[in-house]
């Protein structure tokens, strides 16, 4: 059964740009997977504010017959295949790939929350999902347009988040 999946991508080690568009060409390998979409660029600062250079952020708006569990596998897989190292919650990395929703699937196991637990409230996944999907909903919790609407801070280019128009990521052909 095909459905409609995100995945949320960062960096803030090494060549950004380049292991965020590794990511994509990575992930889309798959024969399971197809881009739909890829977003514009965010540059933001680290979401605990702590001492490391700022991210990258994109998403991968994707069709797919592969189950949750799959695709978090291959997640992961292409994560450690671009040097990612988990020593610390929310250190710095070279690549993160979080699986924000499949399809209308929710699930509270801990290995795998589906929707993700806080991507509706965080804008580094909201502002580019809302530019290739405004009206995608997140199961139980609305669309991506009423979710970036109810921020306590709007996306207006500060220091905290702003849009990279100098990189663009792509689909592979």
């Amino acid at each position: 059964m095909s459905r409609i999946a995100v995945l949320a991508l960062g960096s803030n080690l090494g060549d950004r740009a380049a292991m965020l568009q590794g990511a994509v060409d990575a992930i889309l390998e798959s024969p399971a997977v197809t881009g739909l979409a890829v977003s514009p660029v965010y540059e933001t600062a680290p979401v605990d504010g702590s001492d490391q250079p700022e991210y990258l952020n994109a998403v991968l708006l994707l069709d797919t017959e592969l189950p949750a569990e799959a695709l978090l596998d291959r997640a992961h897989a292409v994560e450690q295949a671009f040097g990612r190292v988990r020593q610390e919650r929310f250190g710095a990395r070279t690549l993160d790939v979080d699986v924000i929703a499949v399809g209308d699937e929710t699930s509270s196991d801990p290995s795998l929350t589906l929707p993700h637990p806080r991507a509706h409230e965080r804008a580094f996944v909201l502002a580019p999902l809302g530019d290739v999907a405004p009206d995608l909903v997140l199961p139980g919790r609305g669309t991506v347009s009423q979710l970036l609407a109810a921020l306590p801070h709007p996306i207006d280019g500060t220091a905290a988040m702003r849009k990279r128009d100098d990189i663009t990521l792509r689909l592979p052909l």
